[in-house]
């Protein structure tokens, strides 16, 4: 499919560059087969799901991966080198994105503040680096010293990271360390709304996708089918698929928050629609005609024109479907990605 068929125009002030608090006061477009539009908050969720449900969490919790630093080189004067870790290899390496890349060699240091230091090891075919930490302390520990949390580029491209930041790109399910990016759907939830959707009966599961920078990669191709998607590990224990294939089998619906939960959901799910365990890699791309295996729903914010997501939406629910209810978002002002306002999208069973 045509990457334009994706593409509409959104007003820079629609783009959040703070939550709303409380996070549950959030708005929430709910978009439910072919009924019309209904505008309602996050809170509401309680109300607008069934007993029994189960919606299901990405666990991963954020890193500081962001790293400003210079390199070092013997006979050459230092360079301003930024990195920002997306995907890790091993115990001491990761791939990174690299600004100033073009002043990197193989072999260079890179210092960091309070004593971090990495070599640049290749260069892969995409143009990130492969960074290898110096020392034997664990590389979280190095990243609590010297990095910052990594804001989408549509955020720090208008201001800075800050205090607030580390708690608020931080969901209340974040558990296990290694993503670079928040799974934002599940930024709207608090205590009291998890507290109100366990009364009514709605079931919460957990899995585990860290989220990589390749998530804010645009898609440059023109068509859908030369775009090469980026890879994230995820795993999905041997306990939480049975209790998702137990849902499943009892005419429970199963919701995820999240693309992110959502994309791994699918990658585990086989052809008989059963989801298996899962640990591993996950590329998989999303896109309309899709044969959806996994899930009867997904919350979501609102994405990027011609992105990934925004192709994952609309295989959900219809293109002309979500391009009519992003035209509705826009006009009632809702408020755009990581930090803005969600939705509710139930396809027809």
């Amino acid at each position: 499919m045509k990457v334009d068929l994706f593409d509409f125009d959104l007003p820079p002030e629609r783009i959040a560059l703070r939550p709303v608090s409380p996070r549950d006061a959030a708005k929430m477009l709910v978009v439910d087969g072919a009924a019309p539009f209904a505008d309602r908050q996050v809170r509401d969720l309680p109300d607008l799901l069934r007993a029994g449900d189960m919606l299901v969490f990405n666990d991963t919790r954020v890193i500081p991966a962001q790293l400003e630093g210079e390199r070092i080189r013997e006979g050459a004067s230092g360079a301003a080198i930024g990195a920002t870790l997306h995907k890790r290899i091993d115990a001491r390496r990761w791939q990174a994105f690299v600004r100033n890349a073009k002043r990197l060699r193989e072999g260079d240091t890179i210092q960091f503040p309070d004593g971090v230091s990495v070599t640049a090891e290749a260069r892969a075919e995409d143009g990130s680096w492969t960074l290898a930490f110096a020392g034997e302390e664990p590389v979280e520990e190095l990243l609590a010293r010297a990095g910052a949390m990594p804001l989408p580029p549509y955020i720090a491209q208008r201001r800075a990271a800050d205090e607030r930041d580390a708690q608020d790109y931080q969901t209340l399910f974040a558990d296990k360390a290694g993503a670079v990016a928040a799974p934002t759907a599940a930024l709207h939830f608090t205590p009291e709304l998890v507290e109100r959707l366990d009364a009514a009966g709605i079931v919460r599961e957990t899995l585990t996708l860290h989220v990589g920078a390749g998530t804010f990669l645009p898609v440059k191709a023109d068509d859908t089918a030369q775009h090469k998607m980026h890879a994230e590990w995820g795993e999905i224990t041997a306990e939480a698929a049975a209790r998702l294939n137990a849902a499943r089998a009892e005419g429970r619906r199963v919701i995820a928050v999240g693309t992110t939960s959502l994309r791994l959901l699918e990658s585990a799910a086989d052809q008989d629609h059963t989801i298996q365990p899962f640990a591993g890699d996950t590329d998989i791309f999303i896109t309309p005609g899709y044969e959806f295996r996994a899930v009867d729903g997904l919350m979501t914010n609102f994405h990027l024109p011609k992105s990934t997501l925004m192709m994952l939406v609309s295989a959900l629910m219809g293109r002309e479907r979500m391009m009519e209810a992003y035209a509705y978002a826009i006009a009632h002002e809702y408020r755009f990605y990581s930090y803005g306002d969600s939705s509710l999208l139930l396809p027809p069973r």
